[in-house]
């Protein structure tokens, strides 16, 4: 257990709070035996790779479907996220009007609703029990710049069939949380909060029913048409399935492909019953904010806050974490996030604190697919969203390769590709620019700017973010 002074009993790193609430990390599985033939080979078991074994089991339990993953199932985002089950598409959906037009824009977005309800149902059907409540999605704004922001959004929402926002002023917002300086707020109902690291083990372990091989503590090296090359022999398969997400960039030739983004979360002790008498907070909602560098939060099932934000988002060439261990300078944003939104908590200790990876993009829109000439599939660069999203890949992955045309097949993020990151020093200056920018505009908010501030548009253009 790592110990820092920033609170005697704090635990920085460990792989997640989620993991060391369920007895730590768990015991190994088999490391892949050798060489080996499969039908399908699935490189990564976070969620879009057990997803995808899920979904092709289900749907044709014969074949022979094997998973290897480095460390071990749910080691990454997967086990590590904050925990947000929602609706929303990476990089929005006007991404897709010019290029496929509105009305599959709105079926994306239709999708991604039913996949809320996607997981909750198999979770249910496998008695997977993930601490899953569906409250909706509860963003608010508590500076003018924000406001504006919040109201020019959902009246943009209001244009969709399938994104059923509602504003909230004031007082109603505070009355269902109540974070302090509130001006207003939205809410959607096709949100859930989960507890990740039980949803990763309830997965593998559904898979692991249904006939997967799951194979830990083997590195693939390289991907190649029909072969995975791993550090303990080689699996060749009809198809295989990219599902690394965040750790991409380590595998040979796609260094540069999707940008390992960190994000970083702190959970608070238990919370006293007063406390979240004056919070309101009580009904499973997922909690976000309209600021550039947001932030993202849960009330956990055993009456925790937890809490992230960006942290520091980037290391010099794209180098990925390990077990989660996250500067102390992070833990004091965080808390100070948390002490202003709710200033009952601030003499809660913090528990735990960590890190992880997640795939961005240069686009910063996520995509799947599969490549029949070299029997590649892929699914990834979900930007926060993977919780969701995963489900949907997995799903979409499974019809690709039983060659099944279906309605998620035709989702205008099927087959999607992007231009690969500058190589360094561009992708830290740009990553790092970018969020010194948003910070700057932030504070300017903060300070009284009452409308978003120039920096965060100019940043927009350079990255090529949608925000």
């Amino acid at each position: 257990m790592d110990i820092d002074s920033e609170d005697t009993r704090m635990i920085n790193g460990n792989v997640s709070h989620w993991w060391q609430q369920i007895g730590g990390v768990p015991e190994p599985r088999p490391q892949l035996p050798g060489d080996l033939q499969a039908d399908v080979a699935i490189v990564g078991a976070g969620y879009t790779g057990l997803w995808s074994a899920y979904y092709l089991k289900r749907a044709k339990p014969e074949l022979r479907v094997v998973v290897v993953e480095q460390r071990h199932a749910g080691y990454g985002a997967s086990g590590r996220n904050g925990g947000w089950l929602t609706h929303d598409i990476t990089g929005g959906r006007e991404q897709y009007v010019e290029s496929h037009g509105r009305d599959a824009a709105e079926r994306f977005q239709r999708a991604m609703n039913e996949t809320v309800d996607e997981v909750i149902r198999v979770a249910q059907a496998e008695g997977i029990d993930a601490d899953i409540k569906k409250g909706g999605e509860f963003n608010v704004a508590y500076t003018p710049a924000q406001e504006k922001r919040l109201r020019a959004s959902a009246a943009a929402d209001a244009k969709w069939k399938y994104a059923d926002v509602q504003v909230l002023e004031a007082a109603e917002a505070m009355a269902k949380i109540n974070v302090t300086n509130t001006l207003a707020a939205t809410w959607h109902p096709h949100a859930a909060r989960i507890q990740p690291a039980k949803l990763a083990r309830g997965l593998a372990r559904a898979c692991e029913r249904a006939g997967v091989e799951i194979y830990e503590g083997t590195r693939v090296v390289e991907i190649a048409p029909h072969k995975l090359h791993t550090t303990h022999g080689t699996v060749t398969a009809d198809f295989i399935v990219r599902a690394t997400e965040g750790f991409t960039a380590n595998l040979k030739g796609l260094h540069r492909l999707w940008l390992p983004m960190n994000s970083s979360l702190i959970a608070t002790e238990p919370l006293a019953a007063e406390v979240w008498d004056e919070l309101n907070w009580s009904q499973g909602e997922v909690l976000g904010d309209f600021a550039h560098v947001y932030m993202y939060a849960q009330r956990t099932a055993d009456d925790r806050i937890a809490i992230g934000g960006r942290g520091v988002p980037y290391k010099y060439g794209s180098k990925t974490d390990t077990d989660g261990r996250t500067p102390l300078v992070t833990v004091s944003t965080l808390r100070e996030i948390l002490n202003r939104f709710f200033p009952a908590t601030t003499g809660a200790t913090i528990d735990h604190v960590w890190s992880g990876v997640l795939g961005v993009p240069r686009d910063w829109s996520a995509t799947v697919g599969l490549d029949r000439a070299t029997g590649i599939a892929w699914g990834g660069g979900y930007v926060g969203t993977g919780v969701t999203s995963t489900n949907l890949a997995g799903r979409t992955i499974a019809d690709l390769i039983l060659g099944n045309d279906t309605e998620i097949t035709g989702l205008p993020w099927v087959g999607h590709r992007v231009r690969k990151w500058e190589p360094e020093p561009l992708r830290w200056i740009a990553t790092k620019g970018l969020y010194a920018a948003y910070g700057m505009a932030d504070r300017a908010e903060a300070a009284g700017r009452a409308t978003t501030s120039p920096i965060a548009h100019i940043a927009d253009v350079i990255t090529g973010r949608s925000h």
